[in-house]
C-alpha cells in the first residue's frame, strides 16, 4: 500500500511547540483528520483536504483514517498534546484491530507530542519531578468508582497526580467529587495547580492548597496537578515555583 497515517500531537497551543517531525508529516499530507477545534489549527494549502468531526466520534473517525489510507492517502490524524495520551492513537488501534486484515500491511506512525501536564508542569516550575500518574476525569468511557478507586490508591500511593478533562458543562458535579476525596486522602494543605490554556494567550496559572481549592478552578482547558507530600513552593517575585523534590527519603 502506497498510503500512510501519522497520528500526530499538536501540542498544548503554541505553534512552537509542535516538533519539526509533526511539521514534516503535515506538509506531506494529502488529508488531515480530527476534533473541529484540532483541525483549525492546520493551514489551507492546495491539494490539502481537512476533515473535521465533532467530539466522541473517535471511532469512526479513526476508520475514515484508515479507509482513506489504504485508498493511497497520506492522512494525518491529529490530537492535541501527544497523540497517545487520551487521545487518537489507542481509538486508532482499536479500528485497525477490528477492522480488514489489509488495514495491517498499512504504514503507521504515532509522532509525539508535548502533552499538557508536561506544558503545565513546565510553566510551573517540576511538580512531576518524582513518581507521578496522570488520570482522566471523565466517566464517557469508564465508570465513575473506578475512577475513585484511581484517585484514592494514587494518593495513599504519594504520588504526585495530573488530571486531564476535570470538569465540563455535561457533568459538573465529578470534579468537586475528585476535589472531596483528595482532602480526604491528602489532606487540606497539600498544594494543587490549576493550569489553563497552557501556551496560549489565555493562560493562567493558579496553586493553592487543597482547602482553597473548588470545582469552579477547572474546565475542560484546565489540567490540575495535585503534588505529592514532599511537593514545595518556592516564593519569589513574580510567579512562584511549583517542585517536587527528586529524592522520597
Amino acid at each position: 500500500m502506497t498510503g500512510w497515517i501519522a497520528i500526530a500531537g499538536l501540542g498544548p497551543g503554541a505553534d512552537a511547540l509542535i516538533t519539526p517531525e509533526v511539521s514534516d508529516a503535515l506538509a506531506e499530507a494529502t488529508d488531515v483528520i480530527g476534533y473541529i477545534p484540532y483541525v483549525a489549527r492546520i493551514a489551507e494549502r492546495p491539494g490539502l483536504t481537512l476533515h473535521a468531526t465533532d467530539n466522541r466520534v473517535e471511532l469512526e473517525r479513526a476508520v475514515h483514517a484508515l479507509t482513506l489510507a489504504a485508498q493511497g492517502k497520506r492522512v494525518a490524524v491529529v490530537s492535541s498534546g501527544d497523540p497517545g495520551v487520551f487521545a487518537m492513537a489507542s481509538a486508532l488501534f482499536e479500528a485497525l484491530e477490528a477492522g480488514p486484515e489489509d488495514w495491517r500491511a498499512l504504514d503507521i506512525r504515532v509522532l509525539p507530542g508535548i502533552t499538557a501536564m508536561l506544558a503545565a508542569a513546565a510553566r510551573a516550575g517540576a511538580p512531576l519531578g518524582h513518581d507521578f500518574c496522570a488520570i482522566n476525569l471523565s466517566d464517557n468511557l469508564k465508570p465513575w468508582p473506578l475512577i475513585e478507586r484511581r484517585l484514592r490508591l494514587a494518593a495513599q500511593a504519594d504520588f504526585a497526580m495530573a488530571f486531564y478533562n476535570p470538569r465540563s458543562r455535561s457533568r459538573p458535579e465529578g470534579f468537586g467529587h475528585a476535589l472531596t476525596i483528595l482532602r480526604e486522602e491528602c489532606g487540606e494543605d497539600r498544594l494543587i495547580l490549576f493550569a489553563r490554556a497552557v501556551s496560549t494567550p489565555e493562560e493562567s496559572l493558579r496553586i493553592v492548597p487543597l482547602g482553597q481549592a473548588t470545582p469552579d478552578m477547572a474546565d475542560m482547558r484546565t489540567v490540575v496537578i495535585v503534588g505529592s507530600s514532599r511537593t514545595r513552593l518556592i516564593e519569589r517575585p513574580g510567579q512562584p515555583i511549583l517542585y517536587t523534590p527528586r529524592s522520597a527519603a
